[in-house]
Parts: C-alpha cells; sequence; structure tokens
C-alpha cells in the first residue's frame, strides 16, 4: 500500500506562496557555506534556476573582489559577536550580469557537536539604491559651477594620493592655478559672464591633463588644482606650461590684463616618499605650491613657477 504524503497545513501554503512570490530571496546556508534551499524567487532576481544554485558554495555566485565582505560578515554571526549580519555585495547573475545585493543571515541552530549551524538568509536586490547612492556621491564630490572635483573631494584625493605615494615609496607632484585679476574681470562683465570664464578656464586645464589617474580640481574661488601622481618635477613644470599656455589661447578679452586677454599663475610642488618620518603630508605638498604660486603672482602674474621638491625624510 502507497503511503500518501502528509497534507499541508495552511500556514505551510502561505510560506509558499511567500517563498515564490516573495520579491527577496529566502535561502538556507549550510556551515560549509553551500546552499541547502533557496526560494523560488531565486530564479528571478538572479536569472538561474534553484537548480543551479542549491548544493554550489556561495562564493560561485558572489563577485570574488567582494567575497571578504561575506567572510568578515560570517564571522560575526558564527562566532557570536552578533546575532546578525547585513552586508552589500554584487551577485553574478545567470546571464553574466552584475546586481547589487543586501545579504542578511542569522544564525539558526548549532550541530550535534555544539558548532555553528545552518544560517537563515535573506537577499535582495539593492541595484536601484546603489545606484542613487553612487549618483547622490558623485553629486556631493563634484563642484556645480565647473563640472570639476569639488574642494572635499580634492582634499580626500591628495590624501588618498599621497598615501599612495608614501606605500609605494614614489612620488607626486601638484599645481595651483589661479585666473590673474579675476576679481576685475567680475566686476567689469559681470557674475554671469565670470561663471561662463571659469568654465571655460577649468575645460582647457582638463583638455591638458592626459591620464587618467590624474584629477582637476575646483580648490576654491577662481583657484584650480592638478593633483598628478607619480609626476616628477619636469612633468609638473610641462604640464604647468601646457595649462597656462591652453588658458591664455583662449583669448577670453581682460581689459584688465597686461596682454588684454585673461591669463592664470601656476606654482608647482613635487613631494617624493622616502623612508623614515614625515614632515606633515601632504599638507607640506599643498604649502610648497601654494608659495609657488605666490612667487608666480609677485612675479608679474601669467607664468608658472616651481617649488624645489620636498623629500619626505
Amino acid at each position: 500500500m502507497t503511503s500518501r504524503a502528509p497534507p499541508i497545513s495552511p500556514e505551510q501554503t502561505i510560506l509558499q506562496l511567500i517563498a515564490k512570490y516573495s520579491r527577496d530571496v529566502i535561502a538556507q546556508v549550510r556551515p560549509d557555506m553551500t546552499f541547502s534551499y533557496i526560494s523560488p524567487s531565486a530564479e528571478r532576481l538572479f536569472n538561474r534556476p534553484t537548480t543551479q544554485i542549491i548544493g554550489h558554495h556561495i562564493a560561485e555566485f558572489v563577485l570574488e573582489e567582494d567575497l571578504t565582505l561575506i567572510a568578515q560578515a560570517t564571522h560575526q554571526v558564527v562566532s557570536g559577536k552578533a546575532d546578525d549580519s547585513v552586508v552589500t555585495v554584487r551577485v553574478i547573475k545567470g546571464d553574466g550580469g552584475l546586481i547589487w545585493v543586501e545579504v542578511a543571515s542569522r544564525l539558526m541552530d548549532q550541530t550535534e557537536t555544539g558548532a555553528p549551524g545552518n544560517r537563515a538568509v535573506i537577499m535582495r536586490d539593492v541595484s536601484e539604491r546603489k545606484a542613487l547612492e553612487d549618483t547622490l556621491r558623485t553629486m556631493a564630490l563634484k563642484d556645480g559651477l565647473t563640472g570639476l572635483a569639488n574642494r572635499r573631494s580634492f582634499d580626500e584625493t591628495l590624501l588618498m594620493e599621497w598615501k599612495r605615494t608614501a606605500r609605494a615609496r614614489s612620488q607626486m607632484s601638484l599645481l595651483l592655478a589661479d585666473i590673474d585679476g579675476f576679481k576685475t574681470f567680475n566686476d567689469a562683465f559681470g557674475h554671469q559672464v565670470g561663471d561662463d570664464c571659469l568654465r571655460s578656464v577649468a575645460n582647457a586645464l582638463v583638455s591638458v591633463v592626459q591620464r587618467p589617474g590624474d584629477t582637476v580640481a575646483r580648490y576654491g574661488g577662481e583657484e584650480l588644482a592638478i593633483i598628478l601622481p607619480e609626476a616628477d618635477a619636469q612633468a609638473a613644470t610641462i604640464v604647468a606650461e601646457r595649462a597656462r599656455q591652453a588658458v591664455e589661447d583662449l583669448q577670453i578679452r581682460h581689459a584688465g590684463s597686461s596682454g588684454q586677454v585673461l591669463t592664470v599663475s601656476i606654482g608647482s610642488a613635487t613631494a617624493r616618499a622616502s623612508h623614515g618620518g614625515s614632515i606633515g603630508m601632504p599638507q607640506a605638498l599643498l604649502s610648497s605650491a601654494d608659495r609657488a604660486l605666490y612667487s608666480a603672482k609677485a612675479e608679474g602674474r601669467n607664468c608658472c613657477r616651481a617649488a624645489v621638491s620636498l623629500v619626505e625624510r
């Protein structure tokens, strides 16, 4: 006589419907990080049949760069340091595409030896939210007038590049450019024309920067900056002169200038990381470039001046 499966209770039916039609993916993960169960909604979210997921290790589906985040979150839960964990990682879909997924997990039980057992995992597509966050961050780091990196972005990038320079025991350069007689220009033509002028000068500086890692920023007011990772003093001098010439070539009329066209003065500084202590980098590099800019202003404007190279000893 064939035995019949026990009838499904109304509660079980409801749970099955939730698992099937929920936008979130519900899963159970074994201690060895393989899936023992995943809800049918995974097929819509990950573009994979559940048979291609159950029994497979989570590392097969998470972008390699994000596996450290998964490992850290898992450690928090299985070590008892946290009841649950939430982490956002990139998941590889069945068609090879990537989506951002928020992964929340909680320990369900223990093994017979008392070791951490299975974990309940809920996964949610947060790609739209992540895109919005990235857009907002980009807007927060961009100057609204010129489209260049703003002061906050400049400060962050300068510090990041110096740390990278120090690790590599390499060098980097910084240019500070100031529009000559900009207040007079603004007074003569009005702020709208002044804004157009700033945008034109910004574009001119961007046009002479050729390497992807270089950064052009609006440092403040009519002062712009160019961060040149790994550039020595000679390379910085070349870029500075190209930038000065590019602005002069705009031929923006400025009666208050000696040449009757708008110009910039540029100060450059270079620092090399070596062994030992610190001389207050990258602030010292910034101060050195600022002094060089002051020299360019004092020596007639529309020129470039370089500071003595700094060495962190």
